[in-house]
Order: C-alpha cells, then structure tokens, then sequence
C-alpha cells in the first residue's frame, strides 16, 4: 500500500451510478461508452450490491460535464434517484414518521451510499442543518457529486412532505457556477458558492412535523435491513478503511486506535472487537502499513531517512532504524543500496 492508493480503499453503492447513467441517456449521451472510459463497466450496474470505487465514479462525474456541457449536470443526477436506489434504506426513510427522523436515519446509514462522506444533522435553535462532509483520508469529491447529494436532501425533503418543505438557504462548497439559476430552481432557496462547508438548513419546526405517509413498523422493518447491509459493509471494509486513515495521519504522528476509532464512527471497544473477529490487531495492521510504505518511501532517493521516519510518524530516525531492524533484519541505508535503481 502506498500513500497514493489511500483513495481506493472507499466506495459508492453502483445503484447511485444508475441515476447518473439514467440522466445521461436523458441528456442523449452514449451512457455506456462513458462508463467504460471511467473504468466501470456498464453491467456492473446490474448488481444491486455491487460497489465501485469513488476514484471510478468521480471520474464519470467529470467525463458527464464534459459530455453533456452542462455544469449543473449534478442536479439531473439527483432527480433520477427511485427509493428502490438505495434499496432497504430508501424505504426506511419514505417511511419515516418525521422528517428529522427521516435524515437522522440518513444520517446513521450513510456509509451504505457512499463510504467517502459522512451526513450530520445538527439542531442549531430553530433550525436544523445537514452537513455534507468528507471523511478522513478522501479527496475532495466531484463538484457534480455533492450537487447531486446536497440537491438529493431537498428533494427528499420535499418528497416526504409533499413538496411542503424546502430549505431556508442552502450552502455549498464549490465555487460560482457560470449559470446559478438552476441551482435556485432545484433547492428553492437562495444559495451561497464557496462556502466553509455544504449545508443545507431547514426550520427546526418542519424536521418535527408529522408526515402523512408515514409507517413505524414498515421503517423498522427496512431499518433492519439496512443495519445488516451495513453490517455486511463493515466486515468487507473496516481493515481498508483503518489501513488508508493510518496512511492519512501517519505524517502527523503514530495515530492511536482511539483516534481512528473516532474517525470511524466506532467505540474503541468495537473497533478492537470487529478486528478480532479477523484475526487482527490494530498494532499489527499499523506495522504492516508503515512497513510497506517504507519500502516505497526509502526507493525515492530524494527522501532523507529522517524524513521516511517523519512520514512514518515515528518520533525520530532511530526508532524507525530499529522497526526497519525488526522487518527486513537490514537498516533502512542497507536496504536502500540494495534496491537502488
């Protein structure tokens, strides 16, 4: 693993790229030929568990604007998403009681959209906010994507309340587009570009109001699913996820399990359990990833030996002679000479 495969280890649910798919075709654009481009291969998409990597779809989501030429392209996306997109967890939320517990569940399952964001909803005196925001260890995402995921919130909103809810104000990350009338029309409500984070902001009193079509036991029941979907998710993803965030923090210093349990959403309690349940430890799966970016770090001869430890987040070159010591049996100018070239 090197620093540069970090982006790899997170994922988007393939379904969401059936929605980008579906407005290409709208847009009369040869859908499959820009899928295969961005290295995704169409019948992928047939799979209603498959996932893709984020570095695939940001790509597809750049090669969609220039196809279409259409800056807001995004926003179309987003209008093509069913309930059935995001399967079990769709239809928890179009059965939620209220609309705040509608983006609290969001909110909780996330990860099952995408691994590479996170979604907050915070009460903030008489308004609620929800939060678009990156995790760890991931490049900032498409402008397209958030479009699509930022006007996918208001669209939800409006759907679950028959168009009776929007946002007060919406707040977006990205800088001015050349046309923002489409971006006013999709949210219906003013919009502010290059803001600090993606926000969109409701009245605390519409997140609290009874929806008309909701069903407890109908969104329990969905809500079940999707834990075991996201359960399932977990197991496959949790030692990817842990070994890109090291791979993140490392220059920063050793990163502890309780950190990166944080970053995770999980209790370090939890975290130590679910690695066990694979036969890891959290110190073993750092030794393996300082040990192999070593490896790479110490075959670019521009890098001194105090900056691989620094970027290995030892504390000075000889703690990091010795942890070389331990792995090859060969200090780390030894090994160089011998792979250099």
């Amino acid at each position: 693993m090197t620093a540069d495969a970090n982006p790899a280890a997170f994922t988007a649910l393939a379904s969401w790229t059936r929605a980008v798919r579906k407005a290409l075709l709208v847009a009369q654009v040869d859908a499959d030929a820009l899928l295969r481009q961005a290295g995704i291969a169409p019948e992928s998409l047939l799979d209603p568990q498959a996932r893709l990597p984020v570095t695939q779809t940001t790509r597809l989501w750049k090669l969609a604007v220039a196809a279409t030429g259409d800056d807001a392209f995004g926003l179309k996306a987003a209008r093509e998403v069913q309930p059935t997109t995001f399967q079990a967890l769709g239809y928890a939320l179009a059965a939620s009681t209220t609309l705040g517990e509608a983006f609290a569940r969001a909110a909780r399952y996330c990860r099952i959209v995408t691994d590479a964001g996170d979604l907050v909803v915070e009460t903030q005196g008489e308004e609620c906010h929800v939060l678009l925001r990156t995790v760890p260890g991931q490049s900032p995402p498409a402008d397209e994507a958030t479009d699509a995921f930022a006007a996918l919130q208001a669209l939800t909103a409006r759907g679950l309340t028959g168009g009776a809810v929007t946002p007060l104000r919406v707040e977006l990350r990205r800088g001015l587009p050349a046309d923002t009338a489409p971006y006013e029309r999709s949210f219906r409500a003013p919009v502010r570009f290059a803001a600090a984070e993606n926000r969109l902001v409701f009245a605390a009193i519409d997140f609290a109001r009874p929806l008309e079509g909701g069903n407890a036991e109908l969104a329990r029941l969905n809500e079940s699913l999707a834990a075991q979907q996201l359960a399932r998710l977990d197991a496959a993803d949790l030692p990817a996820r842990l070994r890109a965030l090291m791979v993140e923090r490392l220059p920063d210093g050793e990163p502890t399990a309780a950190d990166l349990a944080a970053a995770l959403h999980l209790s370090l309690r939890s975290l130590q359990r679910k690695l066990a349940e694979r036969g890891l430890r959290y110190e073993g799966l750092l030794d393996d990833v300082r040990r192999e970016l070593a490896m790479g770090h110490l075959r670019d001869a521009r890098l001194s030996l105090n900056e691989v430890a620094f970027l290995l987040g030892f504390a000075d070159a000889s703690s990091f002679t010795r942890a070389f010591r331990r792995w090859t049996a060969l200090t780390p100018s030894a090994w160089r000479e011998q792979h250099a070239g």
